[in-house]
């Protein structure tokens, strides 16, 4: 039976008076205005979204915790209007909870609301255990997680902060201050969604290194990753290896889109990433990924299937550069691209973050995709976002 977020919400209220001493509160506001047109339209959508966000935080003893995150939004504009089922473009999905709410979805107008962090948090010594919806990650690179299994990032996806979260159960066992062996579990209806890994985790030459093994999509997998320095430079890098996709996987893919896993060797994935911070403020970063079989060309039609076998990137390679400065102590401005080497397209992004007055944020950052027909970043066009966020 689904959870109707009035109650939830009710809850709260009466939780925070009866509890004050053991809990918190925060969250934030923010209103995103973006103007985007698509490489193959005639017209450029306008649109407004109002995004609420109350974090909660009780600790009914010393060694207990439990979280439940709530995100509410309201859309206004062209996108609502002219993509066909628009609600389920934004609809998060789980297996077991819903934990959601479609408030109204009108012809250009939608509201949502979803509990996206519900668990129980609790700590017996070196042992801890989190039970619930939850954040999962394991990355150590900033743009693309190949060993993040749960919850790869995207660094497009600018305005969701916290990331998705999984129902899962997880239970690290800390063998040291800075190592632990973590376990994870995310139960599905569908067992090719299930999800059953451990991470080693060790410290050695000051550098961290994770080794990372189990099974995703019914296959098993394999990874290592590290995080540390070179000349006070960050350096980090992650390795997965998987097992080849069975050929009835195809299935689920459309006889319009290519196919990835015509081929009997393991996927492979490698990224490497370099950071450095001048004492100027002036920052550099550089991260590269490499996918055994990524494509070369049209790689926009592998996207769908690249994303159904747990790959970041359609494309064989993909680099990123970013440099950034602070302005002023209030005004940082940024710069990134990501280029596909072997179809030519790319992606820049260009940022300014203003400091307007204690907690609160203004934000412009702009989407500039290049590239012919059917490349990685051909097919998107322009965006231009401005926010404004208050936190409390």
């Amino acid at each position: 039976m689904k959870i109707k977020l009035f109650f939830i919400l009710l809850f709260i209220s009466n939780l925070t008076f009866a509890q004050l001493s053991t809990y918190e509160i925060n969250g934030y506001v923010k209103y995103l205005f973006s103007s985007s047109k698509l490489s193959s339209a005639s017209e450029r959508y306008f649109d407004h979204l109002l995004h609420a966000r109350l974090n909660t935080r009780w600790y009914p003893a010393d060694n207990l915790k439990t979280v439940m995150e709530i995100r509410l939004r309201g859309y206004y504009g062209g996108s609502v209007e002219h993509t066909p089922n628009f609600i389920d473009q934004v609809k998060s999905k789980y297996d077991y909870l819903d934990l959601d709410a479609v408030f109204w979805d009108v012809k250009k107008s939608v509201g949502y609301g979803e509990i996206d962090r519900l668990y129980l948090d609790w700590n017996y010594h070196e042992l801890q255990l989190t039970l619930g919806r939850q954040r999962i990650a394991w990355g150590t690179c900033w743009v693309w997680n190949p060993t993040d299994i749960f919850n790869p990032l995207n660094v497009l996806d600018f305005d969701y902060e916290e990331l998705p979260a999984n129902d899962a159960v997880r239970v690290q066992y800390y063998t040291g201050a800075v190592t632990k062996i973590d376990l994870a579990y995310k139960p599905a209806k569908d067992p090719y969604d299930q999800i059953l890994t451990g991470l080693w985790s060790i410290n050695k030459w000051d550098y961290d290194f994770n080794f990372i093994a189990g099974l995703r999509f019914k296959r098993w997998l394999a990874g290592f990753s590290w995080v540390g320095d070179i000349l006070n430079a960050g350096f980090r890098g992650e390795v997965l290896i998987s097992q080849a996709p069975a050929e009835n996987e195809n299935n689920s893919i459309p006889d319009s889109l290519q196919s990835l896993s015509s081929f009997n060797h393991s996927l492979a994935s490698v990224s490497l990433s370099g950071d450095y911070t001048f004492p100027n403020t002036f920052y550099i970063h550089t991260e590269l990924l490499f996918n055994n079989n990524g494509k070369t060309s049209d790689v926009f039609l592998y996207q769908q299937q690249a994303n159904r076998l747990g790959m970041l990137s359609a494309a064989r390679w993909s680099v990123y550069q970013e440099f950034a400065y602070d302005i002023t102590p209030l005004i940082r401005g940024s710069i990134f691209g990501i280029i596909n080497p072997a179809d030519k397209s790319f992606v820049i992004v260009p940022s300014v973050n203003y400091s307007v007055i204690t907690n609160l944020d203004f934000y412009l950052i702009s989407f500039l995709f290049n590239g012919d027909n059917l490349t990685e970043y051909g097919e998107y066009g322009t965006t231009v976002y401005i926010r404004l966020k208050y936190s409390f």
